[in-house]
């Protein structure tokens, strides 16, 4: 396995990642439709943030993006791998990987808004709900999460 920088011509494989994974919690194909614009991976978002993905095999299975939002505060914007690889240690691997990479800044806060279903995956790793978003699915809301470094 290997993490390397992704490149903007991997668009369309992250954004395929990005829908398939969504898709394991049991949204339906009309709901993940809905959430096109929010799910779609574009050239530019690459070119723009930190993106990074994991191959196995020189095959993309997965990926991790995150921008900063002050000198201090790292938002981990995306974190998937398909559904085949998901409960396996491979979010695990992404996300230590992300770990890693920031130690190098000054940062002292990580932020994110989780999938509802990987809320137990980040407080595994420490992360801590302080707040929800209210989602466009009735009743369904998204925990904002942190950590502190």
């Amino acid at each position: 396995m290997k993490i390397k920088k992704a490149n903007p011509k991997d668009h369309l494989i992250l954004t395929e990642i990005t829908k398939k994974s969504k898709a394991y919690w049991g949204y339906s194909e009309q709901q993940i439709l809905k959430w096109n614009d929010n799910l779609t991976i574009s050239e530019d978002y690459i070119k723009n943030n930190f993106t990074f993905k994991l191959l196995n095999d020189k095959k993309i299975i997965g990926y991790y993006s995150y921008l900063i939002k002050e000198n201090v505060v790292v938002k981990l914007d995306n974190l998937f791998v398909l559904p085949e690889y998901i409960g396996k240690g491979f979010g695990k691997y992404l996300i230590n990987d992300f770990f890693n990479r920031i130690k190098k800044g000054k940062f002292e806060k990580i932020t994110l808004n989780s999938e509802p279903n990987a809320e137990k995956f980040y407080q595994k790793i420490g992360f801590t709900k302080i707040g929800e978003l209210e989602t466009s699915i009735k009743n369904r809301f998204m925990p904002i999460m942190e950590l502190d470094l």
